[in-house]
């Protein structure tokens, strides 16, 4: 792992038989108002998916306000900040990464980091510079969240309330900070033009009240057209990238890992 001035962290693999394809720019998530590069859902991906073969970086964002505490800074007295500025982070990360990665940049992340990458991808593809793929781990897409029709598919345990749809909507609003940002195509893609879009990796968890909006998101794309690889894994819950013990997280790895290094296949 090698910082640079821009905050990135990168994980080459070890043996330096890094892949001739795209480097992918992963984004952990926190609900945008906490988490960090070091959280397992970053480190511990990067790493894995480095060991894999796979060149990757992983970046800090400015992170929003925790719901209700606007006075709130984040570590080390750094300003905190609402749409846009973590997407502002995170394409400026993609341009240092892109700058470094001559076969290109896949984009990609967890949860909120999903919902980032996803922004990102669209405002990369107004200014030219279309990613080679996009990967998305139990994101949520959308400015609000539908409660999943199945009982099958909602949170269980304490999510039931932390993640109950209320509760998400209220984590969004929190994020966009207005009535006409929470609107924007560029703070929650879900429901608007994907035009452009490049071929995506969707992974969703079974137990997740998000899985409604990842999984219509996925429906969002193919009907656009994208070339879209979906997968919901059994048994899983939300956030199981952020415990590396599980069977999920290596399932997860390897799915990541065999598509993004198939990517320069499809170029």
């Amino acid at each position: 792992m090698r910082p640079d001035a821009t905050s990135l962290r990168w994980y080459t693999p070890s043996d330096g038989d890094a892949s001739a394809g795209p480097s992918l720019l992963w984004l952990h998530g926190g609900g945008f108002f906490r988490g960090s590069p070091a959280q397992p859902e970053a480190h511990d991906v990067a790493d894995s998916l480095a060991r894999h073969g796979l060149t990757v970086a992983t970046t800090g964002y400015r992170l929003s306000p925790p719901p209700g505490m606007t006075w709130a800074k984040s570590g080390a007295g750094r300003a905190r900040g609402r749409f846009p500025d973590a997407l502002n982070d995170v394409v400026t990360a993609y341009r240092a990464v892109a700058c470094a990665s001559p076969s290109g940049v896949i984009l990609g992340g967890a949860s909120a980091g999903a919902c980032l990458a996803a922004a990102a991808t669209l405002q990369t593809l107004d200014e030219g510079f279309r990613p080679a793929g996009a990967v998305f781990a139990y994101g949520f897409f959308h400015a609000t969240h539908e409660r999943p029709q199945d009982d099958r598919a909602r949170s269980q345990g304490h999510r039931r309330i932390t993640h109950a749809p209320w509760a998400l909507d209220l984590m969004n609003r929190n994020y966009a900070g207005s009535r006409d940002a929470l609107a924007n195509r560029l703070a929650f893609a879900g429901g608007h033009d994907l035009t452009g879009f490049p071929p995506t990796l969707v992974i969703n968890a079974e137990h997740d009240n998000m899985r409604a909006s990842g999984d219509l998101f996925a429906r969002e794309l193919r009907s656009t057209g994208v070339d879209v690889e979906h997968h919901v894994l059994p048994g899983t819950h939300h956030a199981f990238l952020n415990r590396p013990h599980l069977d999920a997280f290596a399932s997860a790895i390897a799915l990541i890992a065999t598509w993004s290094l198939s990517m320069h296949q499809r170029q």
